[in-house]
């Protein structure tokens, strides 16, 4: 393992301490104490049992005291006191966590009596940072804690619980094996080079390498999917002045969020809400209305911010009256809006205005424009069908989630499998060229790399500061 960076480097058998739970006044907070001291440490300061003798995973009440002065012993709170044993706690060392009461100052003062003892303050990250030095964790069930910490939705928690409890992990690891094991009998031919031996079957191996490409091809196409129920889906509703969008924005996430008015040009800047649909998180974003000729300044620049939000969405709701748009108009909006990368979903608004003979007309000839671009029928007004617009966005989400257990949500992992693709790609390319096996040894070996990446076997300084910086201090 590298020395750590100036921002990780510690000695790593100093005791540290955080407060674990958030700052503010509550009924308990937990302060967590970690280090092959730990528990002597806390007990110099604890007035009950003596927690040296304590069993694990064990709670026990008492008083926590500040002794500088033995002659005026001043007890700070009534606390319980949890017991982990080495190797059997979070971070692999002996840890205490000590619940007291949430005042800000009775945690000031626990955390200032435990520095003057010999412990000192915790950085972001550095309990789970010494849980991956102490092999509790691999680097992606680290990355997974802070992912959990951050779930904002049902989808996004399940994905980090699933990472954390190794199923990435253990995929990876099974690939890096069996990579790892015809890597080694291609290279024990290197050292029977003379007499052309062949310990590594070239079939055998073509079939393990596409196999395993096909594998990490799988995670590489459900990143996108995994990003957006992590993230959340940018969804953007555009459309002309006075089409309704702020009325369906309002129905979607069921409260008055936007002001509605017969006023054509109401919404002036974007108006950005969250709303959860079976387990998914979509932030939602209504717009001003899109119109050529505006003498309005603030309009203008509410317009161009429309346009900056079609940009970045992933997927974009055109909302238009179905009463007052023809089928040529809605044609030419589309058209605009397709060279864009999001999924556009028409909607077809004010059905309610419509009597049967003028909807059957209306939808035939929007039918009509493009069988990719079929609109969708409602009244926001009415709240009328929007189910379907519910289930539409479901459907574009789930459309691109993959028949895999393991779903990738990082970055970093999608890089890594990235360049392990490309490495794999290569091994079979020069074993169709019927390249020299310390080629593809090459090859293969840099697949492994790329590999050990994800789960931590291979770091560096910059790597390990840049994932343990982004916790929470306590985590």
């Amino acid at each position: 393992m590298p020395l750590m960076s100036n921002y990780l480097r510690s000695d790593l058998n100093d005791t540290i301490c955080a407060l674990a739970t958030p700052e503010g006044i509550g009924a308990i907070g937990v302060i967590r104490i970690s280090g092959s001291n730990a528990i002597e440490l806390v007990n110099n300061v604890f007035k009950g049992k003596n927690l040296t003798q304590q069993a694990s995973h064990t709670a026990h009440f008492g008083r926590i005291i500040e002794s500088s002065n033995p002659e005026n012993i001043k007890v700070i709170d009534e606390v319980l006191a949890t017991i982990f044993v080495a190797p059997k706690s979070y971070t692999g060392e002996n840890t205490v966590e000590i619940s007291c009461h949430g005042s800000a100052y009775i945690q000031q003062q626990i955390l200032q009596t435990l520095i003057k003892q010999g412990a000192r303050s915790a950085k972001p990250g550095e309990f789970t940072m010494r849980a991956f030095l102490n092999k509790k964790l691999d680097l992606t069930q680290a990355e997974a804690v802070a992912d959990l910490i951050a779930s904002n939705s049902e989808a996004s928690h399940q994905t980090a619980m699933t990472q954390m409890r190794g199923g990435f992990s253990s995929q990876i690891l099974d690939l890096r094996e069996r990579l790892v094991n015809f890597a080694s009998l291609i290279e024990l031919e290197l050292d029977f080079g003379e007499e052309d031996v062949e310990f590594a079957s070239r079939p055998q191996l073509k079939d393990l390498v596409q196999n395993i490409l096909n594998l990490v091809q799988s995670l590489l196409q459900s990143f996108k999917y995994g990003n957006a129920i992590k993230n959340g889906i940018p969804t953007v509703i555009v459309g002309k002045p006075n089409a309704g969008k702020s009325t369906l924005l309002n129905a979607l996430i069921n409260d008055e969020r936007a002001i509605v008015s017969s006023i054509a040009g109401t919404t002036r800047d974007t108006i950005e809400e969250t709303f959860i649909i079976d387990g998914i998180l979509f932030r939602l974003i209504d717009t001003a209305g899109i119109r050529k000729n505006t003498n309005d300044a603030i309009e203008t620049i509410g317009i161009e911010r429309t346009f900056e939000s079609i940009n970045k969405a992933s997927i974009v709701i055109y909302l238009f009256d179905a009463s007052t748009t023809t089928s040529a108009e809605l044609a030419t909006e589309l058209n605009a809006l397709v060279k864009n990368q999001a999924v556009i979903i028409p909607v077809a608004n004010k059905i309610d205005l419509l009597n049967e003979a003028n909807k059957t007309q209306i939808i035939d000839s929007f039918n009509n424009i493009n069988s990719l671009y079929k609109p969708l029928y409602v009244s926001t007004l009415q709240k009328e069908n929007l189910a379907q617009l519910n289930q539409k966005l479901i459907d574009i989400v789930r459309g691109d989630e993959v028949k895999n257990d393991v779903i990738i949500t990082n970055m970093r992992h999608y890089e890594a499998l990235l360049n392990t693709s490309n490495a794999l790609q290569d091994v079979l390319t020069g074993m169709d060229l019927q390249q020299t096996g310390d080629l593809l040894a090459f090859d293969i070996r840099k697949a492994i790399f790329h590999l050990g990446e994800i789960v931590g076997d291979i770091t560096t300084d910059d790597l390990l500061e840049n994932i343990f910086s982004k916790f929470c201090i306590g985590k």
